[in-house]
Order: structure tokens, then sequence, then C-alpha cells
């Protein structure tokens, strides 16, 4: 072997580093180890993800001698796409591979004045909410940074710009797979990333993040980030909350919506949005609609009614049209801002609670190797 071909060898086996889903502050130490001045992060970034750009080349402000190093040593990957499906009414849904078989969705909402795209941050969930399909399949991991913020970026390159020019994407919702904050480590990150003006570029209220109700990280949240917040609420008490949201065993309402008042003080009283999936026969009465009320009477919140849509294998049904009317009408007339979701994408299996992807779960993974194991014993 010539003097220096294995270290070349060995080089040329090391994996280049994404750099899809690095901050700013990461970036900038990334390029402080090669030699290279702190602006260089801010260079990338735009690059990367507001003129769309993948390959190093294309990115004509950074000297050639640094394309090529960066070449060698770093690329962009954005998640592989395994399908794209679009509904009647414009919306648009993505199955991304994220290893070992499995795939997570990603939704993307068109309306007049904006584009939502509602984005997931596991791979299946492991809270087993009674009325999601995401929760049915299980849970196998968390996605990690780039595969996340990969989801935002393929959608902008992917979809058409707005009329006034901008990018597709004017809205990120964390309410796709998974429990956003129980991935927090990988979530946060992307949210700063939404944020920067050297990315994305979006206002912190286009931003929201969705969740069951982890309460010490809603309270990290507020300080390190601060985005809009929406709540998985769906009961009024503890004992239906129990039954449908099982993690309010571990954070009861009270615990819950102490940590939403906390996180609205240091938003300057910017509203909570409560969400309230609507189950016939379950949690639909009037007097379900005073409890609510009640819950929430003088606090900065509003409520968001869900129709149920139905997913294989789950019992629960949709209320009534004229059921979930007159649940609104109660509540506004308790004081409360409150609104039905218009349903989207329900012919594509796209709709609020029926994303499902590809999940291996854990624990039916390792049940069904430890009876392999037992059986060859």
């Amino acid at each position: 072997m010539l003097p220096g071909t294995e270290k070349i060898s060995q080089e040329s086996q090391t994996p280049r580093t994404n750099l899809l889903g690095k901050r700013e502050s990461e970036l900038v130490q990334f390029f402080a180890d090669i030699g290279e001045k702190p602006f260089r992060a801010r260079q990338v970034l735009k690059w990367m993800h507001q003129r769309n750009a993948s390959q190093f080349e294309d990115m004509t402000d950074l000297s050639k001698s640094l394309r090529d190093q960066l070449d060698a040593i770093a690329a962009v990957t954005l998640p592989t796409v395994i399908s794209e499906q679009q509904s009647h009414d414009g919306t648009v849904k993505w199955l991304f591979e994220s290893g070992a078989g499995q795939a997570v969705e990603t939704v993307f909402i068109p309306e007049p004045d904006r584009g939502t795209l509602c984005i997931s941050s596991q791979v299946g969930c492991a809270l087993d909410c009674s009325f999601c399909a995401t929760g049915a399949q299980g849970f196998n991991r968390n996605l990690q940074v780039d595969e996340i913020v990969g989801q935002v970026t393929h959608a902008n390159r992917q979809l058409p710009a707005r009329s006034n020019g901008k990018p597709a994407v004017s809205n990120v919702v964390f309410m796709g797979m998974g429990e956003p904050l129980a991935n927090y480590r990988n979530v946060l990150p992307v949210l700063e990333l939404l944020s920067s003006d050297y990315a994305y570029g979006l206002s912190r209220r286009r931003i929201t993040v969705s969740t069951s109700g982890i309460v010490p990280n809603i309270d990290k949240l507020a300080d390190d980030c601060n985005v809009a917040l929406a709540v998985s609420l769906h009961a009024p008490n503890d004992a239906l909350r129990d039954v449908l949201v099982p993690i309010n065993k571990m954070h009861p309402i009270a615990d819950l919506l102490d940590a939403c008042w906390r996180y609205a003080e240091k938003r300057a009283n910017r509203f909570i949005t409560f969400e309230y999936v609507m189950l016939r026969d379950v949690n639909d009465t009037l007097a379900h609609a005073d409890e609510l009320a009640s819950l929430l009477a003088g606090k900065p919140a509003k409520v968001n009614l869900i129709p149920f849509n139905p997913f294989t294998g789950n019992q629960h049904k949709r209320s009534a049209g004229g059921t979930i009317r007159k649940f609104q009408e109660r509540l506004q007339q308790r004081g409360l801002v409150a609104t039905t979701r218009r349903t989207r994408g329900d012919d594509i299996d796209a709709a609020c609670g029926q994303l499902a992807g590809k999940v291996r779960d854990k624990v039916k993974v390792r049940l069904s190797e430890k009876g392999r194991k037992t059986a060859r014993h």
C-alpha cells in the first residue's frame, strides 16, 4: 500500500455531516473547526432554507476551495419521499422514509391567506390517546432534527410559491405523528430554525406546538422558545381524560392548566388553544360543555372543536353536526372563544387524528424477539 493511502481510505469511509439540521450556533462551530469565519454559517443557512440549494457547487458566494471542501465532508440531505397524495380539497400528504421499513406522514393544508404544514416529530407515539391513529400504531423512536426540518424544506421546494412570492409554507404546526414535547431535544432546534431570519424566518405566532400535556416541558418551552401552544385537552374532568388521554394520570388537568397559564403570562397574555375532539356519546353533552367552560372561564383560552375522524379498528364515532354546533354555542354563551375545525384531507387519511405512517412498535418488537429466544431455548 502506498504511503498515505490508508489514511485516504479511512477518510473516504467517514460519513459526511448533514448540515440541514444544524442551527446557526452549530454551523458557526462547524466552520470554526475547519478554519472558516462565523459568517459562513449564515450564508449556508440561507442557501439551504431560503434558496433551496442542496449542492454546495450552487452556493456561489462561497469560495471554490470551500465548496470543494464541503463536498468532501458534508451534505445537505432531505428525508426520502416514499409517496405523495393529493386530496380533492387541495390538501397534500407525503410519506417519508424513516428507516427499518418505517415511515412518517406530513400534511400541507392550503388556504387563500396561508399555507399550513402539519409535521411529525416521532415515528409513532407512546401516549396512546384512544382516538388517534398514530397512537394505535405504537412508538418506535424520535425523529432527528434533520428529519423534522426536512419535512418543511421538502414542502417549500415541491409546492409553488404563494401569490405574494413567498414560500408555500407560511405556518408550521407540530400536530403530525408523535408528541413533540416528548422529543424536546430535537424539536427545540427545529423551532429555532423555523424562526431564524437566516433560515425560514417565520413569526413565532405562526409556529404551533401541540402537546397532550407534558407539564415540565411546557414550562421549558416557555423559557426556551415561546411559540404558540395548543393543548390536546379532549375532556373537562380527570376521570374521562384518564381514559381518552392516558398521560393525564401523570399530569392531571389542574397541573396542566396551571402550566398553560404560566405559559400565557410569558407570551404577553396570548391565548392558549385547547383542542377538543368531538366523540359521540363520550364527551359531547352540554353538561361537558358547561364543565369545560368552568375550567377555562376568565383565562386566555380559546377552544378548537375537532370533529372525530374515523380510522380502521377504532370504535369511536364522530358527534353529529348539530351536537357539535350546540356544544360550540354553549361555550360561546359562557364567554369562551370557540371554533370548529373544518375537516381537510379525509379522503386521503390526512385529517386530524388519521396520520399513521408505518411504525414498528418497540414494545411489540421486544416481545416478539423475547418469544423467539424463549422458543429456541
